[in-house]
């Protein structure tokens, strides 16, 4: 993924932390926490009685995470329900991506890349700069997930929800995400063909064990973002999809394997009990540009 205007590329974007947008003391101070992204949350975030009060914050908000040097993004509400008044009072001190709630099908986002459109040319900001991060909450959104994806060239990601997607399938929420299982599957697959990053569902538990089984779950199925809704967790998010010191010389050691059979006139290379062939010798190239672009070497 290309970085817009010297930001983190999205596929380097590993924590989104979803944040109360009323609530000033804690948005001002989450520059603190490890998040890659930070989020106003405008929507279910927000009491109807305090949505004034957090659009009207959303300019101080964001020019001190930018001036922090942090990706802001908000995310307001459907279109249809305050989400236009969302993005005149967020637009203007240029959010770096917009996120839409209950996305259901690509005409939501066409819509919202139209009025974005609109919006930057009249508060004169860089044509194009804002990203759109779909979210999908449902059943026919996931099944729309690719159209989704595909729909503008603003979108650089797309994010699954736990909560509202368990509850439109019925399903019985636990720790362990069984319920999530294929959605969250699926959701990557539809992500990886239209390609745009998919960022995984939260931990919506307590338990920090939880979380990093759940986090290494996800980085095993491909992802390498994933959102939260406690500042505490963005920390462990991050560790866990920044390769290790151990995976980097693992990852040295297949491609060395590799390279010297290839020298010798070889198809595949033995490593141990292990039979390396193109794709895992890319894999591990890929792993080692990730390292590195996330400053570890």
């Amino acid at each position: 993924m290309t970085a817009r205007r010297g930001r983190r590329p999205a596929d380097l974007r590993r924590s989104w932390l979803f944040l109360p947008g009323a609530e000033r003391e804690v948005l001002l101070n989450a520059v603190s926490s490890a998040a890659d992204v930070l989020i106003q949350e405008l929507e279910d975030f927000v009491p109807a009685g305090r949505k004034e009060l957090a659009r009207g914050l959303s300019p101080e908000i964001i020019k001190a995470w930018k001036s922090a040097r942090r990706l802001a993004a908000v995310r307001v509400n459907p279109l249809a329900q305050g989400g236009l008044a969302d993005l005149e009072a967020v637009m203007p001190a240029g959010p770096d991506v917009v996120l839409l709630p209950k996305t259901e099908s690509p005409a939501d986002i066409i819509a919202l890349a139209g009025e974005v459109d609109r919006l930057e040319r009249a508060h004169g900001l860089e044509a194009g700069s804002t990203e759109i991060v779909p979210n999908i909450e449902s059943a026919r959104a996931l099944m729309q997930t690719y159209a989704i994806g595909r729909a503008s060239p603003r979108v650089t990601a797309c994010l699954v929800a736990s909560e509202d997607m368990a509850a439109d399938l019925g399903a019985e929420r636990g720790p362990d995400a069984t319920e999530l299982d294929y959605v969250r599957r699926r959701f990557l697959v539809e992500c990886r063909a239209a390609k745009v990053v998919a960022i995984d569902c939260p931990y919506t538990f307590g338990d920090i064990a939880g979380l990093e089984t759940d986090t290494r779950f996800a980085r095993r199925l491909g992802y390498v973002a994933k959102s939260a809704v406690a500042a505490e967790h963005c920390f462990i998010i991050g560790r866990i999809f920044t390769p290790t010191r151990e995976e980097r010389m693992a990852a040295r050691d297949v491609i060395d394997a590799f390279e010297t059979a290839r020298a010798q006139g070889a198809t595949q290379a033995r490593l141990g009990d292990r039979l390396i062939e193109t794709p895992t010798y890319l894999n591990a190239k890929r792993l080692i540009e990730r390292a590195k672009s996330l400053g570890e070497t």
